[in-house]
């Protein structure tokens, strides 16, 4: 097994319904390092999100394998794939989820409170609100931000825990394109202030080439050009 903190080998997704089966990824191989953001990028419809879901151990491969730090997550209960999720992964989504209940501050204490952290927690919320930029809003709730602030709380409350991953789906889809630049830009600075490995899906051409790596797929396959030589 290689140094790579995700190894995607062989993996194809098909779907069966009454219509018949949908191939949904077709033979993806990836060696996604460390301290680095991966661009999942394609069309919508071309298995970037299915493909995530899998590296996030929220869907199974029907064939291939899925290694994350060297275990293979296929092969782990659901408990333990539960726990993967929990205390290894960072999840931000296009919909920011934040709970409307709880301040800026509340919601990034939250996730580590799942993530079962108690010892230095408000510090570390405080880190992660101010680096990403909300140090003076910890109180705001979450409508009385904007968009773009909502994602930075969310993008604060998938690092809280110290993940070595975050999983980010089409997260800048519902910013404008300014806004959005800078959400990609505060993952570029996360991946080195914090060790982590980002993996993005985005189908916005004006970010697919932001990353440290591309991965691009088309119709469920990987598209292999001279300049995403990263990928395998």
């Amino acid at each position: 097994m290689s140094d790579s903190i995700i190894t995607i080998s062989g993996v194809n997704r098909i779907f069966s319904s009454a219509s018949g089966d949908f191939q949904a990824l077709k033979d993806i191989n990836a060696e996604i390092p460390g301290g680095v953001l991966t661009i999942l990028k394609g069309r919508s419809g071309s298995g970037k999100t299915t493909l995530l879901n899998i590296i996030g151990a929220l869907d199974t491969p029907t064939s291939g394998s899925v290694f994350i730090q060297g275990q293979n997550i296929g092969k782990m209960t659901e408990k333990q794939r539960e726990n993967l999720r929990r205390v290894q992964i960072g999840f931000v989504f296009q919909s920011v989820s934040l709970i409307p209940s709880m301040n800026a501050f509340q919601n990034v204490e939250f996730s580590m409170r799942l993530a079962g952290i108690n010892k230095g927690r408000e510090e570390r919320v405080r880190e992660c609100l101010k680096m990403v930029g909300l140090g003076s809003r910890m109180n705001h709730m979450p409508a009385e931000m904007s968009g773009g602030e909502q994602q930075r709380v969310a993008i604060a409350r998938a690092i809280a825990h110290r993940p070595s991953i975050i999983l980010a789906d089409e997260p800048t889809a519902e910013l404008d394109s300014a806004m959005a630049a800078e959400v990609t830009q505060l993952f570029k600075e996360m991946t080195r202030k914090e060790n982590v490995s980002i993996v993005m899906t985005t189908h916005d051409t004006g970010l697919m080439d932001a990353g440290d790596m591309i991965i691009e797929l088309e119709n469920g396959q990987q598209i292999i050009r001279p300049e995403t030589s990263t990928v395998m």
